[in-house]
C-alpha cells in the first residue's frame, strides 16, 4: 500500500512523542504522550537547579559511600533519599515515553499499511487490545498514572514543607487561592548541620553533600520566611502586623532592601496557597501531595503482599489436595468468619499503628479471597490434559505450579487485585481518620480529613480536597478494574 502523507514517517513526529500519533488519527493516545512528556520537560525546566543540585548530591554520595560508608551512614536521611528517587523518576519516565511512543506509532504504522498480523497476537496483546477498547478505563489509567506521579514528584512539586508550621497568626484559615506577603530573612531555615574540620578526601566530599542536602530540604530556598499581614518600610527598620501583634524588624537582618521592578523591597516576598491552609497555617495543596505517597503506596504494598500470598495457599490448597487442602481451607474460613476490622483494630492497639504494621495487617487480613478464587482456578486445570501431560513427563512439583498454573490463574488475580487496591485505600484513610492509622504530622488523606472534621462548615476546603483525592482514586481504581475483567473474559471479548 502506498504511503499517504498523514502517515509517512516524519523526523520530527519520531523524536516528539505523541506527534507521529496525532498525525495518523490516534487522538487519545497521542494527546496522553505528547501532554505527559511535555509536563514531565515542565518540571524539568522549573526545578532543573534542584536538579542538578540533587544529581551532584547523588554522584557525590556515591563517592562518599565508596570512600567511607560510616560517613554517608551518619548525614543521610530517608528524605534524601525521596528526592533522589524524584529525581530518578523525572528523567526516565520521559525516556519511557518516548520508548512506548515510539513503539505504539511502528505498530499503528503498521496497521495502516495492512502489514500487522493479527493472528499472531499473544494472549497479553489479545487483552491489552481489548483493554483499549473501554475508553473509560483508559481515562481512569491516565488519573491514576498522574495521581502515581505526583507522589514520586511530591518533593519536587509540592510548594511547602508539609511539616513545617509557619507564622499560623497570619497563616492559619486561610482559604483557597490565597496570597501572603512573607519577609525574607537573613536566617537559614531548620537546623545548621556543623561542617568538618579535616582536608581529607572522605572530609570534602561530606562537606559538599552537607551543604548540598541542606539546599534540598529547603528546595533551594534556604531562607526563613515570616508570613505578615501589613508592613510598613521606615528608615531602618520595617513595622509588621502579624493578627493582633505589631513588631518591628532592623532592615539589616532582612535579606535584600533593594526595590524590584514591581515597586515591593527585594526582602519581600508572596506566597501563594493554592488549596488553603490549615489551623496551623500549613499549606493544604502539600500535605495531598505528600498524603498521596502514603495512601497510594499502602494500596499497592498491601494488594502486593495479600495476592502473593493468597495465590500461594491458593494453588498449595488446589494443586496437592488432601490434608493439606483441609488444614488451608478451614484457616481460611476461621480467618474469613473472623471480623476484618476487629482483628486490625486489636493488632494496632496492641503493638501501636506504625506505617508498617498498618501494611502487615492489612495484608494478611486481605488474602482469603485470593487463596479461594486461585484454589478454585486450580482445581478445574489440575485435571487438564496439559497438567497430566508435564506430570507423566516427570517434571517437578514446582515447575508444573510456576510454570503451567499460576500463569493460567492470573486472570482472576489481576482483576482481583486491581479492584481490591481502592478498598485498601478506603481502609486506610478510615484507619487514619479515626486516629488508628498513620499519626500526624506525617499527611495522609485520612488524617488530614480528620483533622478539618471540626471545621466542616467554616473552613470547608481542609477535609474536602483530601476527600476529592480519595474519591478520584478509589473509583479509578474500580473502573480499571472493571476494564480488566472485561478485557481479559474471553466471553465479554467475543
Amino acid at each position: 500500500m502506498k504511503e499517504t502523507g498523514k502517515n509517512r514517517p516524519s523526523p520530527i513526529s519520531d523524536l516528539v512523542p505523541g506527534l507521529g500519533l496525532l498525525r495518523l488519527g490516534k487522538y487519545g493516545s497521542g494527546l496522553f504522550f505528547l501532554i505527559s512528556f511535555t509536563l514531565f520537560l515542565g518540571v524539568i525546566v522549573w526545578r532543573h537547579e534542584l536538579l542538578f543540585i540533587s544529581l551532584r548530591a547523588f554522584l557525590t554520595g556515591i563517592a562518599l559511600l565508596a570512600v567511607s560508608p560510616e560517613s554517608f551512614g551518619q548525614i543521610f536521611t530517608m528524605e534524601i533519599l525521596e528526592i533522589w528517587i524524584a529525581v530518578l523518576y523525572v528523567f526516565l519516565t520521559p525516556l519511557l515515553l518516548l520508548r512506548f511512543s515510539a513503539s505504539t506509532l511502528r505498530k499503528a504504522r503498521e496497521r495502516a499499511r495492512g502489514e500487522a498480523a493479527e493472528d499472531e497476537l499473544s494472549l497479553k496483546q489479545i487483552g491489552w487490545r481489548s483493554f483499549t477498547k473501554h475508553t473509560i478505563a483508559l481515562y481512569a489509567s491516565v488519573v491514576v498514572f498522574a495521581l502515581y506521579s505526583v507522589a514520586f514528584l511530591a518533593p519536587l512539586l509540592s510548594p511547602f514543607d508539609p511539616f513545617e508550621q509557619q507564622d499560623f497568626l497570619v497563616t492559619a484559615y486561610q482559604g483557597p487561592f490565597t496570597r501572603l506577603d512573607a519577609l525574607v530573612l537573613d536566617e537559614r531555615k531548620g537546623v545548621t548541620i556543623p561542617l568538618r574540620k579535616g582536608d581529607t578526601v572522605p572530609d570534602r566530599l561530606t562537606n559538599s553533600l552537607i551543604g548540598d542536602f541542606q539546599i534540598l530540604k529547603t528546595r533551594n530556598e534556604p531562607d526563613r520566611l515570616r508570613f505578615v499581614d501589613s508592613y510598613t518600610v521606615e528608615e531602618n527598620r520595617v513595622r509588621y502586623r502579624q493578627g493582633p501583634r505589631e513588631k518591628t524588624v532592623p532592615i539589616e537582618k532582612l535579606k535584600d532592601n533593594r526595590n524590584r521592578s514591581d515597586g515591593k523591597p527585594g526582602f519581600v516576598v508572596t506566597r501563594s496557597f493554592i488549596l488553603g491552609t490549615d489551623q496551623y497555617g500549613r499549606d493544604i495543596l502539600s500535605r495531598v501531595v505528600y498524603g498521596s505517597r502514603i495512601s497510594l503506596s499502602i494500596g499497592f504494598l498491601v494488594v502486593l503482599i495479600s495476592v502473593t500470598l493468597g495465590t500461594i495457599v491458593g494453588v498449595s490448597s488446589g494443586y496437592f489436595g488432601g490434608i493439606v487442602d483441609n488444614v488451608l481451607m478451614r484457616t481460611v474460613d476461621v480467618l474469613i468468619a473472623f471480623p476484618a476490622l476487629f482483628l486490625i483494630l486489636i493488632i494496632i492497639a496492641t503493638f501501636g499503628n506504625s506505617i508498617f504494621l498498618i501494611v502487615i495487617t492489612l495484608s494478611f487480613t486481605g488474602w482469603m479471597g485470593v487463596a479461594r478464587i486461585v484454589r478454585s482456578q486450580v482445581l478445574s486445570l489440575k485435571e487438564q490434559e496439559f497438567i497430566l501431560a508435564a506430570k507423566s513427563l516427570g517434571l517437578s512439583h514446582l515447575r508444573i505450579i510456576f510454570r503451567h498454573l499460576i500463569p493460567n490463574t492470573l486472570t482472576p488475580v489481576i482483576v482481583a487485585a486491581t479492584l481490591r487496591i481502592g478498598s485498601i485505600i478506603l481502609t486506610e484513610a478510615g484507619l487514619s481518620f479515626l486516629g488508628l492509622g498513620v499519626q500526624p504530622p506525617t499527611p495522609s488523606w485520612g488524617n488530614i480529613i480528620n483533622e478539618g472534621r471540626d471545621n466542616l462548615l467554616n473552613h470547608w476546603w481542609i477535609s474536602t480536597f483530601p476527600g476529592v483525592a480519595i474519591l478520584t482514586t478509589v473509583v479509578c481504581f474500580n473502573l480499571i478494574g472493571d476494564g480488566v475483567r472485561d478485557a481479559l473474559d474471553p466471553r465479554m471479548r467475543a
